[in-house]
């Protein structure tokens, strides 16, 4: 038996199935018999227990002083708080109440008291103290809540859904794959499995009564596939799938230390989609020629709170010293919509893509935003650094945003740290962007395009509904003409085009992007090979035809027909 989905990473992966359950179970909130509530609290005391011992046990592992650790010595500390539990039996005994109820209560209003106090540290736990009241409930359940620590096996972890700070968690040493019920293409989970290498399939409506933990699958991320207890014959086939899969990467790396441009020496520039140090440190495995998005809001996937400006400072140092003088661009925070990051405790929206998002939100709260200017522009004494800025629409924000920045300047000088010059640019996102370019390019010194927003935007689809993604593809004609829009307008001012959302990372779409005039192509480091491989296979004048011909399509499924067509 097989079960359908998306492709968001290519591979073939072999493992026994484990549900996440990371969401427990519908809570009873039913009144308690008397005679129920010493066994609830003995039940209450032995999670508080089980979850101290569990918690001690991953901090034994981790380096003093690193984000993890800190992040779970709070945890430690809090539930050493004998005051806590006492609080949390008296709930059960004096409203009869069950202890996922008691707890849900106390580490709720816990919260609250932290999220009113002044200083921004503590009210940042809040978040941090009802996940640990989530953990607790998911261990009085026997839910599997992110406790990987025992992993030995190749392990496909199927969920729900899976936020990028909970991906993070997970020890991908022991991960063959990923699976989830929902998602889609440009989702932040498919960005980070790319990222990582992990096959991964989206949108797959399989169900827990189909698959049971320590099943055998095979996850077939190259046709769209999970194999539940496949035959022999399966097997057999899938295993030379993998092996197929193998050599052609093995085939791939030949072209590490090659140049990419055309057959007839068009020169592109190639660069890559980072989120963490680990990444940059692996560029050189694909040959990358520097990062054309660094992605600053993947630092804050497991901290409490916002990094201050001598740790972001020493970050980006370390990051430009393994760039070795290579482009390196970094996004300011981009956060909002499908990037919640417990540490900034966001407010609830009810339309998180087109509320306080991108710059919006450091607009927002600007001490953020001059923090990490700040740290940048010292930064920026010890390599070239490309700032650019997400979410913007028109020019009177890229005012604001210079503003800001002599501000920071003129700080920096009074403090005497000292600052570097910065190239300056914005990430094309939203048809106001596209419309207004004309008025920010004098400005600015690159723009890049990121086509996942730009396509959302433009077809008022979200990026994250499996149900619109089919129908409204970044590859179509509207988003075609938006691109070309763009990339005219930025060439009559002489501005260099980069394009970083995920329409570069298609093989198959790269070649009619330099066609189109595109400078620079950013992509995820497990693409890049496949991207150089398809650039290089073709000459200038064959892309340029491409473009032309794709222009003259005004229907999605002729202009994938053709481009497919194309590639066989």
């Amino acid at each position: 038996m097989s079960i359908k989905g998306i492709v968001v990473s290519s591979g073939v992966a072999f493992g026994q199935a484990l549900h996440l359950n990371l969401h427990h179970e519908k809570i009873d909130y039913r009144r308690l018999p008397t005679a129920q509530i010493a066994d609830e609290q003995r039940k209450l005391t032995q999670a508080f227990s089980k979850q101290k011992c569990h918690l001690e046990e991953g901090l034994a592992k981790l380096e003093v002083g690193s984000d993890h650790y800190d992040l779970i010595e709070a945890d430690i500390l809090f539930l050493d708080d004998e005051s806590l539990l006492e609080l949390v039996l008296a709930e059960v005994e004096q409203l009869q109440i069950n202890a996922a109820v008691a707890i849900e209560r106390v580490f709720a209003l816990q919260a609250s008291e932290l999220e009113q106090l002044d200083d921004p540290y503590l009210a940042n736990r809040a978040q941090d103290v009802l996940c640990l009241g989530s953990r607790l409930i998911a261990r009085l359940s026997g839910a599997q809540h992110l406790d990987l620590s025992r992993l030995t096996q190749p392990t496909v972890i199927l969920a729900h859904d899976l936020t990028p700070a909970e991906f993070a968690m997970l020890p991908l040493e022991h991960i063959a794959g990923l699976v989830l019920n929902t998602g889609g293409l440009t989702s932040h989970t498919a960005i980070l499995a790319r990222s990582a290498g992990l096959p991964a399939l989206l949108s797959c409506q399989f169900t827990r009564a189909q698959i049971h933990n320590g099943d055998e699958v095979v996850l077939n991320a190259i046709d769209g596939e999970l194999h539940l207890k496949p035959s022999a014959e399966t097997l057999k086939k899938l295993t030379e799938l993998r092996l197929q899969d193998e050599a052609h990467k093995q085939q791939l790396l030949l072209l590490k230390d090659l140049p990419t441009q055309t057959l007839d020496g068009h020169s592109v520039g190639l660069l890559a989609n980072v989120g963490s140090l680990n990444e940059i440190s692996h560029l050189t495995d694909v040959g990358a020629e520097g990062i054309g998005l660094f992605r600053t809001e993947f630092m804050l996937m497991n901290t409490t709170t916002i990094p201050q400006e001598k740790v972001q400072y020493h970050f980006y140092c370390d990051a430009l010293h393994l760039m070795d003088g290579k482009p390196f661009t970094i996004r300011t925070l981009d956060v909002g919509a499908d990037k919640e990051l417990p540490c900034l405790n966001p407010a609830c929206e009810d339309n998180p893509a087109l509320g306080v998002r991108g710059i919006r939100y450091t607009f927002a709260h600007p001490e953020i935003l001059m923090t990490q200017l700040k740290a940048i522009l010292r930064a920026a004494n010890h390599g070239p650094i490309r700032l650019m800025f997400p979410m913007l629409n028109q020019v009177e924000e890229l005012d604001t945003l210079f503003d800001l920045i002599e501000q920071c300047k003129v700080s920096l000088n009074e403090q005497e740290k000292g600052f570097g010059q910065l190239s300056y640019g914005i990430v094309v996102e939203t048809p106001a962007a596209v419309i207004n370019l004309e008025s920010m390019l004098p400005r600015l010194d690159f723009i890049s395009i990121g086509t996942n927003d730009l396509t959302q935007y433009a077809m008022a689809a979200d990026r994250t509904n499996p149900q619109l993604t089919r129908d409204y593809p970044s590859l179509s004609p509207a988003i075609l003409t938006l691109i070309q829009m763009t990339i005219d307008s930025a060439k009559q001012h002489n501005v260099k085009v980069s394009l970083c959302g995920e329409l570069a990372s298609d093989p198959i779409v790269a070649p009619l992007l330099v066609g189109m005039g595109i400078d620079e192509l950013s992509v995820n480091l497990a693409s890049l090979l496949e991207v150089k491989s398809a650039i290089r296979a073709r000459s200038l004048q064959a892309c340029l035809e491409m473009a032309k011909q794709a222009h003259q399509l005004k229907r999605i499924e002729e202009l994938n027909l053709y481009l497919t067509g194309l590639s066989l």
